[in-house]
């Protein structure tokens, strides 16, 4: 295995556009803008893979290892750290979603239309106790 952590966060700060390597497939790449970007270069079943691990600005160096060790440790187990990431995301977008707060927010939007700042509760009173998932 390569060896790990080449790169110092003074290094990267102070880089020139081109690709850095900090080992174990992290790659530091500065653009000729002057913006930067963290990449885990990964092998799964045989084929080479480009995850993104967040940009300069809001990735550190202590973070984009920490990325990456997580990465490789999906790989270790057989998983695809993308796929992983992917799921990860439709889930918690899954959970942040259901109808009371979907009503809630509906009912805060058009509120100061209804008589008396719907103060009555009669606009959300059929649609209470009823939390579905979205899809």
């Amino acid at each position: 295995m390569s060896t790990l952590n080449k790169l110092s966060a003074l290094q990267v700060h102070n880089s020139k556009p081109g690709k850095y390597n900090d080992g174990g497939g992290l790659w530091f790449i500065r653009r000729k803008d002057g913006g930067g970007q963290w990449i885990l270069r990964l092998t799964m079943h045989g084929r080479r893979r480009e995850m993104g691990l967040g940009s300069e600005s809001e990735v550190g160096l202590k973070e984009a290892r920490r990325h990456a060790d997580a990465g490789r440790a999906l790989v270790r187990e057989g998983k695809d750290p993308i796929k992983e990431r992917e799921r990860q995301r439709r889930e918690a977008a899954r959970e942040a979603c259901n109808l009371a707060d979907v009503t809630a927010d509906c009912f805060d939007a058009r509120k100061a239309g209804l008589k008396n700042d719907g103060k009555a509760a009669r606009w959300m009173g059929p649609l209470e106790g009823h939390s579905r998932p979205c899809a």
